[in-house]
This record gives structure tokens, C-alpha cells and sequence, in this order.
């Protein structure tokens, strides 16, 4: 069967997502043209034309409404011939839109786009009132608790501490910092001035993050959350172990992926970096919603016939520090191959685009390593999770 090639993966870098952030003044849609004009200068895919682009967006309401992808490939110079669709898989949604954006390039033997956008400065999380997050009746009903939430409870369950998730986090700091300083974002596409990510924080420690105050207990407390999730998962209490230096940073961001059938890139004489050896769709326990990149890497590894120590890297959203450790203990995957450059902890965690951000920066530090294969993976709200392997051409 064919695999999907990867033409080129770029991403832009990652503003903090509030007022004071450096990307705070860019629109959605200039900020998702970015990466695609990379693409496009680099390609001349106006004139290719590519048959399909997909853009995953969490948060598709006021600036990222009205599908930004269509918009966005207009803003980019793309043309009219170039088609739009915006979807929503929460944090799996960018590469969820790279898996969609590949099947298309093998039906259609043609090029195809994939990526994603989110600024959490203009567009803030949520603020599309979903009933995930503002129909309280719904969540009782479905069982489906805040996300940090979920995640103490893991945390609670698989007997992680405070300490080791602040160690973590510290570690995740170190990694980007020393990323950005080293020029390890081969990548990289600046968007307004910015040309490299503005979210790690120099000089985190272990034991600076020990002075923070829990983020999600209160709210634990107030709403009787807690005392359900103990009597349900049979626990004494539920350790609130997260806080804001722990837990992914809101960020502003955008990456886009250039795919093509086998045919399509030798017909426009392009020369690919990587293959698509597999890539899985799956969806784990509601309540707990964060454990799935376990089972989605357990699923993409088996679909490609491969074991974990197969793979020379794993990019895996930093959800929250404690899922991390939990990925690690139950992939038997050591540090010395988990998210080497930092991740969303440091770097930001720009919904909808980081999916198709991680598989960028994964194929970057591959071909600096000299490495073969990657799988990346992330899980999202309600139990979604989605992973892929890919591999150097």
C-alpha cells in the first residue's frame, strides 16, 4: 500500500497567548498564512495547487470562525483552486488534520495540506461555549470534568508526586531553553518580528516551582468534583499535584505540513524528508481523557509492525507534567528519547496547531540526529487521541 510522503513540515514559533504576548496582534488568519506562504515560496504551490488543505482550530468562533483554513489559504496567495476545511479533534486536531490532509493526497494522487492554527491571546480557550465547558448539566451527565482536573486524578492513580511532576516540568525548561539557544528550530518561520518561541522561561527550577499553589483544587472542592472522582475510582482523595508552571502554557501558534502521493511528488520533482508509516484515531476512558497518547502510540506502533524501540524519538504533548511521567512508565520510554527540545510546558501548548508543530520539530531533531524514525502523539479532552509514526526518506 502507499505511504504518504512529507514534502516539507514548517511551524511559526510559539507567542505566549495572552494580551502581553508577542503574537497578541496577530490576526488568525495572517498568523496561519504564515507557515502556509512558507510553503508556498518554497514550492510555488500557487500554481500547483495543491487539492486539498485541512486546518485543525479548537476554538473556531469569532477571528477563527467562518473556516480559517479556506481564509487562511487565501491570506497565504494560494488561490482559489486550493480548498479549505477546518476540524476539531481539541489538542489532536493538527495532526489529525496532517493524517486527513495525507489520506486525500493518496485518494486524490496529488499534493495536499495539513496544519493548524490557535491564538489563545484573541480567540481565548473556551470562548466558543461549548458544552463541554458551559453546559454544567451535560458534564455531570457524561462525566467529564475539567482538564486539569483529570489530570490530579491520574496523577492520584498512578501514585505521582508533586515533586517528580515539578521535576519534570523543570527538566521540559531546560530542554526548550537550550533548543532556542543551541539554534536547534531548523523549522522555524517568523511571524511579525518573531523568529524564535517566546514561551520558555530561563532559570526554572525544581524547587521554584514547589512554591506554587495547586491550580485546580479549589475547584475540586467547591463543586463536589473531588469527592465524585474518589468514590468512583475508589481513591481516599484526589492529590492535586498541577499549577501553572506545570501544566501547558496558553500560546499562540501555527504550523502547516506539505504531503503528496508517491506520484504527485515525482511528477512535480519534489524530493520528500519523510514517509507516513502509519497513524491512528482513538478515543480512551472520558473522565480520565488523558491517558490516550498511551494507547494511541500502543496502536500506531502496532499498525506499523514496529515496538518502542523502534522509534529514535517521541514527540508527545506535555498535556500536563504528570501524563508525561505516565507515558514514559507505561511505553518503557526513557527521557533520553521523550520530547529532547521541551515541550508544550515550555513551549506552549497552541491548540490546534501543535499536532502538526510536533511532527515538525520531530522530523528537524531526526534529520540533526541522523535518526530514522519518530512517533508522535497526543491526547485531548473527552479521551480523544491521535499518534503517528513517520519515517526519513
Amino acid at each position: 500500500m502507499a505511504q504518504a510522503l512529507i514534502i516539507d513540515a514548517v511551524r511559526t514559533p510559539r507567542g505566549r497567548g495572552n494580551a502581553k504576548g508577542a503574537l497578541a496582534g496577530v490576526k488568525p488568519v495572517d498568523l496561519l498564512a504564515a507557515p502556509l506562504r512558507a510553503l508556498s515560496d518554497r514550492y510555488a504551490l500557487a500554481e500547483a495547487a495543491p487539492g486539498e488543505m485541512i486546518i485543525g482550530c479548537v476554538t473556531q468562533t469569532g477571528e477563527q470562525g467562518a473556516n480559517i483554513a479556506r481564509l487562511g489559504g487565501l491570506a497565504a496567495g494560494l488561490g482559489d483552486a486550493v480548498p479549505g476545511l477546518s476540524v476539531n479533534r481539541y489538542c489532536a486536531s493538527g495532526l489529525s488534520a496532517v493524517r486527513l490532509a495525507a489520506l486525500s493526497a493518496l485518494e486524490g494522487d496529488m499534493l495536499a495540506l495539513g496544519g493548524g492554527v490557535e491564538s489563545m491571546s484573541r480567540v481565548p480557550m473556551a470562548s466558543d461555549k461549548g458544552p463541554l465547558t458551559h453546559d454544567f448539566d451535560f458534564q455531570r451527565e457524561q462525566r467529564l470534568v475539567p482538564i486539569g482536573i483529570a489530570a490530579d486524578l491520574v496523577a492520584t492513580m498512578e501514585g505521582l508526586t508533586r515533586a517528580e511532576c515539578d521535576e519534570y516540568a523543570a527538566e521540559s525548561q531546560a530542554r526548550a531553553v537550550a533548543a532556542r539557544e543551541g539554534g536547534r528550530c531548523a523549522g522555524l518561520v517568523s511571524v511579525d518580528g518573531l523568529d524564535t518561541d517566546e514561551t520558555p522561561r530561563p532559570g526554572t527550577s525544581a524547587e521554584k516551582l514547589a512554591g506554587m499553589e495547586p491550580a485546580f483544587a479549589e475547584l475540586g472542592a467547591k463543586y463536589g468534583i473531588d469527592a465524585l472522582l474518589a468514590k468512583a475510582y475508589g481513591l481516599e482523595a484526589v492529590e492535586h499535584v498541577h499549577h501553572a508552571g506545570n501544566s501547558p502554557a496558553m500560546a499562540d501558534g501555527a504550523s502547516a505540513v506539505l504531503v503528496a502521493s508517491p506520484s504527485a511528488a515525482e511528477r512535480a520533482g519534489l524530493k520528500p524528508r519523510a514517509r507516513i508509516l502509519a497513524s491512528a484515531e482513538l478515543a480512551v476512558d472520558r473522565t480520565l481523557a488523558l491517558t490516550g497518547a498511551v494507547d494511541a502510540a500502543q496502536a500506531v506502533l502496532k499498525r506499523a509492525g514496529l515496538g518502542a524501540d523502534d522509534i529514535d524519538l517521541f514527540e508527545i504533548n506535555e498535556s500536563f507534567a504528570a501524563l508525561m511521567l505516565h507515558f514514559s512508565r507505561h511505553m518503557g520510554v526513557g527521557m533520553e528519547r521523550l520530547n529532547v527540545n521541551g515541550g508544550a510546558i515550555a513551549l506552549g501548548h497552541a491548540m490546534g496547531s501543535t499536532g502538526s508543530a510536533l511532527l515538525s520539530m520531530a522530523l528537524d531533531e531526526l534529520e540533526r540526529r541522523d535518526g530514522k524514525r519518530a512517533l508522535i502523539a497526543l491526547c485531548g479532552a473527552a479521551g480523544l487521541a491521535s499518534a503517528m509514526i513517520i519515517e526519513r526518506v
